[in-house]
């Protein structure tokens, strides 16, 4: 059987864990993550089509950009759906 001290010491470190978790989580669903993401994919896109000689390669980089902005966005709303789905 577990000592009193035993049990408390992981109950902190689950809680640590769970601030872990939420901490992660908060991130992965934050615009600043997503902006983040954005110039850097519109970055190295301009830099790739630019090196291989796409013409307008800073105008065609917004192509992929801005898909790739489309599906987070449209990721919640299914993963909304995928959510009330299992239940």
């Amino acid at each position: 059987m577990a000592t009193l001290a035993q049990l408390e010491k992981e109950i902190a470190l689950i809680k640590e864990r769970n601030r872990k978790v939420e901490a992660n989580k908060a991130w992965e669903t934050s615009w600043a993550r997503r902006i983040a993401i954005v110039v850097l994919t519109y970055a190295v896109t301009s830099i790739v089509f630019a090196s291989i000689g796409v013409p307008k390669p800073f105008e065609n980089a917004l192509v992929p950009t801005v898909a790739f902005l489309l599906s987070t966005l449209t990721l919640e709303a299914f993963k909304g759906i995928w959510i009330k789905g299992r239940k």
